[in-house]
């Protein structure tokens, strides 16, 4: 749809009641200041996170091991183990 004439006067007639002064000030309100608390059962699990998170996931020794054994020609895996690992996985996602 056109609307012939000039817009911004069409605009100002809608417009002409919708006057926003600034609030310099609100009188008989108190600010509070915002405030949390953690249950206990949260603050031990914070503890446990952290502590976790500062272990390191990589055994080092586990590791060389198997490293000193793959290099020596040694590292052997089982077909039943590898088995076994796959089903645990399948029953657990299925859990």
């Amino acid at each position: 749809m056109r609307i012939p004439g000039d817009f911004s006067r069409i605009m100002g007639v809608y417009n002409k009641d919708k006057k926003i002064s600034k609030i310099n000030s609100a009188s008989g309100v108190e600010s509070k200041k915002d405030t949390m608390t953690l249950s206990n059962q949260a603050k031990d699990y914070q503890v446990a996170f952290k502590a976790v998170h500062q272990v390191s996931d990589i055994r080092k020794e586990k590791i060389s091991e198997l490293e000193r054994q793959y290099a020596g020609g040694t590292y052997n895996v089982s077909g039943a183990d590898v088995a076994d690992k796959m089903a645990q996985k399948i029953i657990d996602k299925k859990i």
